[in-house]
């Protein structure tokens, strides 16, 4: 009997280890999965909206319990760390979290899952009691405690990309005065600087001050200032952000700046790693190199059919296909996953935030020649109640009109628009072959020429006029 080994109990390692025990039963295939936090199979994603209160209560973010998953014969190990991968050996080393005893374990088929880990910045004060990174459902409960017990009511997020944005909004939910520091030009990075422009202007409507342009430098910790010590007091605890220009005044701090592949076993054991950290794979998502080694979910770089480049995009939906596709290689079967368009889709409040595809400078580091066009239009029939305003961005190759990239932001009904140029992408349409697509239409959903169609009509014209 074989002896499949995860290392990775979240989407893509249990993705892949329910896929592989659907086609091969207990008796063929020993399934151990290893996981070093409390949970298993959970949303990341979903802890936002926790911290916000839209989501009651932790254990709904939870897909599976490990009881759920040892019961369908996978030998689940919670709170057990792979400490060391011995490749030409075929075996791992786990360390027991709780007892610190350890253990070697053999595998015929090895799965690396071991996701990406937040960017927490070399800087004084970043482990100060009060400073909080938000990756897993661990991190979520201790940034919930220490809210509970938060006497003040001023809170810094750090970064301005989907995490930080979106906490923004869930510490705003729970009343708090809430300042975003971004070293960037504008919020949202994964948007060109004009569109996220639109995003400052509706955070700063919505009560959240953004800080652009500002480089954190350390976190200030200790009393107030100008506050005599206090025995018993706050003592090292988060008190402020400071950066070159200033220093904002801060009860707690979110670290919203980003995550990078947690490779570093993988690094150690000599497997290969691309340009951005991430794992190498083929497209069945075996190790480049290794026929028994998969890896999936946020630790891969993935090939970006635009750009034709790999790309390091950590995503759920990604990391549960890659999933399903190792599971259906281990199992016996045959899967691939041909690449990515970059899609994805946030919110901040009621505004919605979208894009897939290339953005301006990402289409210029490739070589890329284009045209962009920008329009604004309404969710649906202007004379509709409920129709609300979006701006849409595209860009499109000159020359041979290829869609390269479409950007989104509005109000209700924007955001998943988005998923039409993500098809349309991944077809390798043109832009004047997308104004004759066949689009649902009625008032309540859109205007007669859909908000993505009147840019694609407007591209068309823009790539005739160029040429």
């Amino acid at each position: 009997m074989e002896r499949m080994v995860v290392i990775g109990g979240d989407a893509a390692g249990m993705s892949a280890a329910s896929q592989a025990r659907r086609l091969r039963g207990p008796g063929e295939l020993e399934i151990v999965a290893f996981e070093r936090s409390h949970f298993a199979s959970y949303s990341a994603c979903g802890i936002p909206y926790w911290v916000g209160g839209d989501v009651d209560r932790r254990e709904q973010l939870v897909a599976r319990s490990p009881q759920e998953h040892r019961s369908r014969g996978i030998d689940l190990r919670m709170r057990t760390e792979v400490v060391e991968i011995d490749v030409p050996g075929q075996r791992v080393r786990s360390r027991d979290l709780e007892s610190g005893t350890e253990a070697w374990t053999g595998y015929d088929k090895l799965v690396i899952a071991t996701g990406a880990r937040p960017v927490r910045p070399r800087l004084p004060g970043i482990d100060a009691p009060g400073v909080h990174g938000v990756q897993t459902l661990d991190d979520g409960q201790a940034l919930l405690d220490t809210l509970a017990g938060l006497e003040g009511r001023r809170a810094v997020v750090v970064g301005a990309g989907y995490i930080g944005v979106e906490m923004a909004e869930a510490l705003l939910k729970r009343g708090l005065e809430v300042t975003v520091v971004n070293r960037g030009e504008q919020p949202m990075a994964t948007l060109d600087p004009d569109m996220g422009r639109l995003v400052h202007e509706a955070m700063d409507g919505m009560g959240i001050t953004t800080v652009n342009g500002a480089e954190v430098t350390k976190i200030l910790t200790g009393p107030e200032v100008g506050a005599s010590p206090v025995p018993g007091g706050p003592g090292g605890r988060v008190r402020a952000v400071a950066t070159e220009d200033g220093e904002f005044p801060a009860d707690v701090v979110v670290l919203g700046i980003g995550v990078e592949p947690e490779t570093e076993l993988a690094r150690a054991a000599g497997l290969p790693l691309g340009t951005h950290g991430g794992l190498l794979t083929d497209l069945s998502m075996r190790v480049r190199g290794y026929e028994d080694v998969w890896a999936g979910g946020d630790c891969v770089e993935v090939l970006d059919l635009v750009s034709g480049r790999e790309r390091h995009i950590p995503l759920g939906t990604h990391a549960n296909k890659h999933g399903q596709i190792i599971g259906a290689g281990v199992g016996g079967g045959y899967a691939t996953f041909p690449g990515v368009v970059g899609t994805a889709v946030s919110k901040v409040c009621d505004l919605e935030i979208a894009r897939t595809g290339l953005l301006e400078k990402e289409a210029r580091a490739v070589g890329l020649r284009f045209v962009t066009v920008t329009v604004e239009s309404t969710s649906r029939a202007g004379y509709y109640p409920g129709a609300a305003p979006m701006t849409v961005k595209m860009l499109a190759e000159r020359r041979t009109g290829r869609l390269l990239g479409v950007q989104i932001v509005g109000r209700e009904g924007a955001g998943k628009r988005v998923d039409v140029a993500a098809v349309a992408l991944t077809a390798g349409m043109t832009v004047e072959r997308m104004t004759a697509l066949d689009l649902g239409y009625a008032p309540p959903f859109s205007p007669v020429w859909d908000p993505v169609l009147v840019a694609a009509r407007k591209a068309t014209a823009a790539v005739a006029q160029a040429d």
